[in-house]
């Protein structure tokens, strides 16, 4: 039975708000089996960290979760522009000015480069899994296939954040440019109130207003918001173009001495932090599930995107680096303030619109990645199923929609830029250094087929990648500079991979593959372990303090959830299994 038929059968309206919606384990049905459930945390735990899902589970059991069908609708030229509205805007107009600024000086163009490096190779691993997993939940999906439950989930609890976080960084940024088209002040429609903690002392509510309006627009269908978001990228390609070129023909090279104010480390720290202008792609392979041809569309609109969006950063930066002195770089509206510096105070106005066109747009296409990403972890009954339910008419998540709303709305209007920026590169980072790690799984550990030899090597190249780029993560952030300890890091890093590659793989990609495996993998590990690095110390302990918080309600409720729906669901595998016995017999 498909999901819209299960639905019509059980005649259930789609406006409901019940007990059983939100929590239909067993586990849940009264406070006796909670309390007994509870007792068995430790044996729930252990099985939670060793189970794997399945391709089959993800693609067909988990979506009658949602009672209707999401819409089969966009193309490749769909994908291109979800990745480039999705994308470009999201950080290149809000963070470029503070990194510029604060870290890296002039050398902000080859932050870009780093970033744009490491995105593309993530680009790659999710584009292999979205071709063969053509699901909703993206890299919560593809985790819990290839490295189980438990790492899943603390990757669903980063995604989440990662959602909540992006769309109110996005917010602010967005009443910045617009406060500054008013008056030469980014705070300007803030609230101020002194008796708060810095960072969180300027009450936004315009980008709660904000917000509202586009996560009300992405509710109403997918098809509709795709096209309304192509159409607006096409005047947003025609501002980019002027600001590249004017920025070029307005600018002097003598603005790019010193290139390097901060060094190597400001140029890597500042590419940890702008890796966030790269943030959005994931949230195109969410739409997967509502792609007509996968295998065709995913490669070409997300590798094609991503490709030229890493050159258009590349220029874009260069360009704000030779209008005006590093020094004097506006942190909060970088690129509408130094057109005004530079005597084109009309191109003040344009380049904001654009700035914040493009935020919407962001905004926008995150929003309905970051639903479908909630609606298959509560298809996991990691977070309450209520919230997985697709609306019948518009074929969207609207629950799932709401719940990243109220979230990120609540974010938006107390935190500053700063202290989301941190937050979500961090998240987004780790969740990258996963996919890759999952990519590997994928292509040689295949169970009760792979060798327990070619399982042992395999796992010890692993491990010794993880450490060796680790080391050189250290060593960096150590100061230290001596060339023997990045010498025998990377040699390290080297020889694990290739005895990797030597290894037998024991699956093969259908359709589209990663090129060079192990080598762009183990890359793409080392370097977002490294960019994590080079975050700081108090982006790591927020991480850390955020993920203590997602393991207790893991421990009260997710654990027991996924347990109860893993258990029912390998009962009615062996029920399927003996009906089929059975008809064979028959025959």
């Amino acid at each position: 039975m498909d999901p819209s038929s299960a639905a019509a059968a059980a005649g259930k309206s789609y406006w409901r708000f019940t007990k059983q919606d939100f929590f239909p384990e067993p586990t849940f049905q009264n406070f006796s089996t909670y309390l007994s459930a509870l007792s068995k945390t430790p044996h729930r735990l252990k099985d939670r960290l060793t189970g794997r899902s399945s391709d089959a589970d993800e693609l067909v059991r988990s979506k009658l979760q949602s009672e209707n069908e999401m819409k089969k609708c966009l193309t490749w030229w769909d994908l291109i522009w979800l990745g480039f509205g999705s994308v470009v805007g999201s950080g290149i107009f809000s963070i470029t000015g503070q990194e510029t600024h604060n870290h890296a000086g002039p050398a902000i163009v080859l932050s870009y480069a780093v970033s744009g490096l490491s995105a593309l190779l993530s680009v790659f691993c999710y584009t292999e899994f979205a071709v063969e997993i053509p699901i909703a939940g993206g890299s919560f999906s593809y985790l819990r296939v290839e490295l189980g439950d438990f790492i899943a989930f603390i990757a669903a609890g980063n995604i989440l954040l990662e959602g909540l976080v992006g769309a109110a960084g996005l917010g602010r940024s967005w009443s910045s440019y617009f406060a500054s088209i008013i008056k030469s002040n980014p705070d300007f429609l803030r609230i101020k109130i002194e008796s708060f903690a810095e960072g969180f002392n300027l009450l936004d509510p315009l980008a709660v207003v904000v917000l509202l309006v586009v996560n009300g627009i992405a509710m109403t269908g997918t098809k509709r918001t795709s096209m309304l978001n192509w159409i607006s990228s096409i005047f947003g390609v025609a501002v980019i173009i002027f600001i590249i070129i004017f920025g070029f023909v307005h600018g002097e090279t003598d603005n790019l001495v010193p290139f390097f104010p901060y060094g190597a480390e400001g140029v890597f720290t500042a590419a940890a932090v702008v890796y966030w202008s790269y943030t959005g792609f994931d949230m195109v392979a969410n739409m997967a599930e509502e792609v007509k041809k996968p295998s065709r569309d995913i490669p070409i609109g997300l590798v094609g995107s991503m490709s030229l969006i890493t050159v258009v950063y590349c220029l874009m930066a260069l360009a704000l680096s030779m209008m005006v002195k590093y020094t004097e770089v506006d942190v909060n509206a970088a690129y509408s303030v130094v057109f005004e510096k530079i005597g084109m105070k009309w191109a003040k106005y344009l380049v904001s619109i654009v700035a914040l066109k493009g935020m919407t747009t962001s905004m926008l296409v995150g929003s309905m990645g970051q639903a479908r990403y909630t609606t298959q972890i509560a298809r996991a009954h990691m977070i309450p199923p209520y919230f997985a339910l697709v609306h019948p008419k518009t074929g969207t998540p609207i629950y799932a929609t709401l719940l990243i709303t109220t979230g990120s709305c609540i974010l938006a209007f107390f935190s500053s830029l700063d202290v989301l920026s941190s937050v979500l590169s961090f998240s987004t980072l780790f969740i990258f250094m996963l996919m890759a790690v999952a990519l590997l799984v994928r292509r040689y550990y295949v169970k009760d087929v792979t060798p327990k030899g070619d399982v042992v090597k395999f796992i010890v190249s692993l491990f010794v990648i993880f450490g060796s780029s680790l080391c050189v993560t250290i060593l960096w952030s150590s100061n230290y500079r001596g060339w023997v300890g990045y010498s025998v890091s990377g040699g390290l890093w080297g020889l694990s991979t290739l005895g990797m590659g030597l290894t037998s793989k024991h699956r093969t990609p259908a359709v589209w593959g990663v090129p060079l495996v192990p080598l762009l993998p183990s890359l793409s590990i080392g370097m977002n372990i490294f960019l994590i690095g080079s975050l700081g110390a108090v982006a790591i302990w927020r991480f850390f303090i955020c993920s203590a918080i997602m393991m207790v309600y893991y421990v009260l409720a997710g654990v027991h959830a996924t347990y109860d729906v893993a258990h029912m669901n390998q009962e009615q595998v062996k029920l399927e299994e003996g009906d089929g016995d059975l008809n064979k017999g028959a025959l």
